[in-house]
């Protein structure tokens, strides 16, 4: 059905890496959203209001948050679907994220409010009118949530959307919400106890975790997350395929939004290759990641020496020092600089996160059993660590 529907409302649906198509399937999962959201809240809202239930009444209040939730969610896409501009050279596909940070606050207010009003009917417990309409309605939005579940999820993953799949999210928890104000209504019709107050408390919650849970995954892609592990190994993989490239180091991804990816990368070139035919590959490299995978990439040149065995003596034997002190690290840009007294041994250490020795003390360390080898050798070493290059040591001369 989903299928059928998308094919129906989107055009050239097929097409999702287009701003114009993702931004149609935005819209389309929105309008379904407040309608379906619309119609259940109207719904418990009056049920709960004709058979006085504080929880129908927050289950209804949640469905209304949601429309609105989807309203945001719907000037977001439009609103991130707007070409560059003069003010925003990267695009409005960020808005999105903004959208969902909106969708959470709204969420978390509502759960706020419906945790009083919970309270308040705890304190003065009020007898249920029991009816079978009652049953009918919750059992209607649990079917109909469940499906608005999928339907939202498939949408979010199709075209990589963290707000529709915070809908996804949403929605779920809904089923659960309603499944456990179902249990109160029929704990009151065949014991009479009446535990109204209590399951709107526990819906209200319910509905604040949900509120908290959107926007902590809404802000990691905010504050810049560390892209999938997948998604570098790719880009990685695609650029060693080419001829010429023997290594590449220093990859850093941006993100300005839902498939909006601008990339920066070190490739290493043998420094005996002709260097026009190593910058026509590079060109090739840059061209065919922004047609294939949508990805603005720029490739910064680095050629190696491939063929002088001293060099390649020490770089073994600098990566193999590096190595004996943690096999997480690793060495790149090595260069050797010849001078009357001694030898500069010039490299990058890549450190992981986590790393838990001290910067100076990992320097200290190389230096001095890069010297016990022999000590006309000076290490110059500049650490990497979380896409930023800093120098530690000055390079003696």
């Amino acid at each position: 059905m989903i299928k059928f529907l998308v094919k129906r409302f989107v055009r050239d649906y097929e097409n999702v890496r287009d701003p114009g198509v993702r931004e149609s399937y935005g819209i389309f999962g929105s309008i379904v959203g407040i309608i379906a959201n619309a119609v259940l809240s109207i719904g418990k809202i009056a049920v709960g209001t004709i058979f006085n239930s504080i929880s129908i009444i927050a289950d209804g209040v949640n469905n209304l948050s949601d429309a609105g939730s989807s309203v945001v969610t719907l000037i977001g896409f439009k609103i991130s679907g707007k070409p560059a501009d003069k003010e925003h050279p990267f695009g409005h596909a960020r808005i999105e994220y903004l959208t969902g940070l909106a969708v959470g606050a709204i969420i978390i207010l509502l759960g706020v409010e419906l945790i009083k009003s919970s309270f308040d009917k705890i304190r003065n417990p009020e007898q249920l009118n029991f009816s079978w309409v009652m049953v009918f309605v919750l059992i209607l939005s649990i079917i109909i949530k469940l499906w608005l579940s999928y339907f939202n999820y498939k949408l979010g993953e199709r075209i990589s959307s963290t707000a529709m799949k915070a809908s996804a999210s949403d929605a779920r928890n809904d089923v659960i919400s309603t499944a456990a104000v179902l249990i109160s209504v029929f704990i009151f019709k065949f014991t009479g106890y009446t535990i109204d107050g209590y399951i709107g408390m526990l819906v209200a919650l319910f509905i604040l975790y949900s509120g908290i849970s959107i926007l902590k995954d809404i802000l990691n892609p905010l504050l810049g997350e560390m892209p999938e592990p997948d998604f570098i190994e790719s880009i990685e993989n695609k650029i060693l395929s080419y001829e010429g490239i023997i290594n590449i180091h220093d990859l850093v991804v941006h993100n300005y939004g839902p498939n909006r990816y601008f990339a920066t990368v070190h490739a290493e070139v043998d420094a005996n290759e002709d260097i026009l035919k190593c910058h026509d590959v590079i060109d090739n490299i840059e061209r065919d990641f922004a047609r294939e995978l949508d990805i603005n990439l720029v490739i910064h040149l680095d050629p190696v020496i491939t063929d002088d065995k001293e060099t390649n003596h020490l770089r073994n034997l600098t990566e193999k020092i590096v190595k004996e002190i943690d096999e997480r690290l690793s060495i790149h840009d090595f260069r050797v600089v010849k001078g009357e007294t001694h030898t500069n041994l010039i490299f990058d250490v890549l450190v992981p996160v986590g790393f838990e020795m001290k910067i100076s003390e990992l320097v200290n360390s190389i230096e001095k059993n890069i010297q016990k080898e022999d000590r006309h050798y000076y290490a110059v070493v500049t650490i990497d660590r979380n896409y930023v290059s800093t120098y530690i040591n000055d390079m003696k001369l």
